[in-house]
């Protein structure tokens, strides 16, 4: 039996990171050892392009070993769900255990298994294989693995517990923010980057905003948080900052859209399960009366027979106090007991434990904001004719808000790049 053909018969037999198998250059490594075992040219030739292409895709193409590794760290399963939790099991005397001994065996025996794989020689590939493709190969490399990966990957345990300590399992290991679409969750490749430091303004609602997520990182019970006022104050802003400022910590977003709000004890279900902290993000929240996603809104914020989970917290923006449009009509209608439609009017944002109120700011709050963003970009202009021009910016849109200020910022600094007068 050759190197390859045991191989390939070591990679069937992997039981805790089965499933990175699946994954697309582990997949096209597993097709070329197999084409190896069967002694198939033509199917050796086909899975060498396959494995060639995959890598080049993600620009892996000097390091095989590092391709693999990727897909190892991304993967979820029950060995590194308790590394990342860092959690014990308890048996019913009460006494604690740590990951059974068994299951970083196998853990340990498919990350061997993984690395001799991923680290095999090209041209050694090709010395086993009769007939021989007759053909010229690329040659990827196998420069080795990034931390904690690199080095022999059965000896690594104790660094990929840090690792997944630090990112968590799975797909949160990548990526820090995702969008909720009718049951998928999808990762967002390019989230807003903004920070704390970028929002001028609302410094009191901010630190509230700060002081309740620093709790709930550090284990405490958190509230869900409602941010309501008018448009371009930085609702929004200020949740997305939350995320850049935390992620580090093991903070991780989950948008979802008003449409898919019934399938958010899904969501949360799923998420109990995860040992990381999340926010689920929902923007721009507001319901007709007629709106059944309401109720299943209500249920998981509280009162449900579900609880939310320890780890979620629910943070929504809106332009609505009370979030459930109401009209004269709804309150002087023929309903008998009127008093408990204005109850459920206001039931919902009365569930989020922290509201907090973002109004648009007076013409000296406005200018203050812009000189303070034009002093972060190093905007080097006279002072009365920055204000003055963003006042006339601010009058021509009919409103001073912080994105108003931004967006003259935006401009003036192509204005002023062009030699232009503001």
């Amino acid at each position: 039996m050759t190197q390859a053909e045991f191989t390939y018969r070591e990679l069937l037999s992997l039981t805790i990171y089965r499933k990175v198998l699946e994954q697309p250059v582990t997949a096209a490594l597993l097709a070329l050892y197999r084409a190896a075992d069967s002694h198939d040219p033509e199917a050796f030739c086909a899975g060498w392009g396959a494995l060639c292409a995959e890598l080049a895709d993600r620009g892996q193409f000097s390091s095989l070993p590092s391709a693999v590794a990727e897909e190892v760290l991304a993967d979820e399963n029950a060995f590194v769900s308790l590394l990342a939790a860092d959690r014990l099991r308890v048996t019913d005397r009460g006494e604690a255990l740590a990951v059974p001994e068994e299951l970083i065996g196998l853990a340990r025996r498919d990350l061997d298994v993984l690395y001799r794989a991923a680290s095999a020689d090209a041209a050694a590939l090709l010395e086993g294989l009769e007939p021989a493709p007759g053909v010229r190969l690329p040659c990827w490399g196998t420069r080795p693995a990034p931390t904690p990966l690199d080095r022999p990957w059965d000896a690594c345990v104790d660094a990929l517990r840090d690792y997944h300590r630090l990112h968590g399992c799975g797909c949160f290991t990548s990526h820090r923010a995702f969008l909720w679409r009718d049951g998928e969750m999808l990762p967002v490749e390019h989230p807003d980057p903004i920070r704390l430091s970028n929002l001028k303004g609302y410094e009191y609602q901010r630190r509230i905003a700060v002081d309740n997520t620093r709790a709930f990182l550090d284990g405490f019970e958190a509230n869900n948080m409602l941010l309501y006022g008018d448009r371009g104050t930085g609702k929004s802003s200020t949740v997305k900052a939350l995320l850049n400022e935390y992620a580090d910590e093991g903070l991780r977003m989950i948008e979802m859209p008003k449409e898919f709000l019934r399938q958010l004890p899904n969501l949360t279900g799923h998420l109990a399960s995860v040992p990381m902290k999340f926010i689920v993000f929902i923007d721009d929240l507001s319901f007709t009366d007629d709106d059944d996603s309401f109720a299943a809104l209500k249920a998981v914020l509280e009162g449900g027979l579900a609880s939310r989970p320890a780890n979620v917290v629910i943070y929504a923006t809106s332009n609505r106090r009370h979030l459930l449009k109401e009209t004269f009509s709804s309150r002087q209608g023929d309903e008998v007991h009127s008093a408990d439609t204005v109850q459920e009017a206001v039931s919902l944002s009365d569930r989020f434990g922290i509201s907090l109120t973002f109004l648009m700011p007076d013409k000296q709050r406005f200018l203050d904001i812009v000189e303070q963003i034009a002093d972060d970009r190093g905007l080097r202009v006279e002072k009365k004719t920055l204000l003055d021009a963003a006042e006339r910016w601010a009058l021509e849109r009919g409103a001073r808000s912080p994105r108003y200020a931004r967006q003259f910022i935006a401009d003036a600094q192509a204005r002023l790049g062009r030699g232009e007068t503001l």
